[in-house]
């Protein structure tokens, strides 16, 4: 039978940020050094999660076809020009942040889903793409990147100077 070593978090646990408790194991028994790795505490109000320099990530979805990779990405509240996209030939980071516009204050919010602040995502193409001839348009708050793959069976006649 498989023991769990009680000192090692799982693989699930790591990536959740869920903490495993035994029988023998009660909540106040948990390291603060744990809690602080998962969240960042108010000191004066312990239960409000402060969200300072915390990045979002965008969502993306990635399109492999035949002749290139499409990358879409809902951008809505974002200037085309404030989108930081660096890329190579197989990976690719888009950068951005949406900022709220303080109209409303906190308390007045009965539900408060929207996203606000810094985001990026950072992407291990499948294949290798030319990046000169890549091309970003963004339309209605959908970002659309198309980037051509690379022809590694294109062949050429290379002309000799003498």
């Amino acid at each position: 039978m498989f023991k769990r070593n009680k000192n090692k978090r799982t693989f699930f646990e790591k990536i959740t940020g869920a903490v495993h408790l035994d029988d023998d194991i009660l909540d106040d028994e948990i390291e603060e050094e744990e809690i602080q790795d998962r969240h960042f505490y108010n000191e004066d109000e312990p239960t409000q999660v402060v969200q300072e320099d915390i990045e979002g990530e965008l969502a993306v979805d990635v399109i492999n076809t035949r002749d290139a990779i499409i990358i879409k990405a809902m951008i809505a509240g974002v200037r085309p020009n404030d989108i930081d996209i660096d890329l190579s030939r197989d990976m690719i980071t888009i950068k951005a942040s949406r900022e709220d516009s303080h109209e409303t204050s906190d308390e007045d919010f009965f539900q408060r889903e929207l996203y606000w602040g810094k985001f990026s995502r950072n992407i291990l193409l499948p294949e290798e793409i030319d990046v000169e001839v890549s091309e970003a348009k963004e339309k209605n708050g959908l970002l659309i990147l198309t980037l051509p793959k690379v022809d590694k069976n294109r062949k050429t006649k290379l002309q000799v100077k003498g």
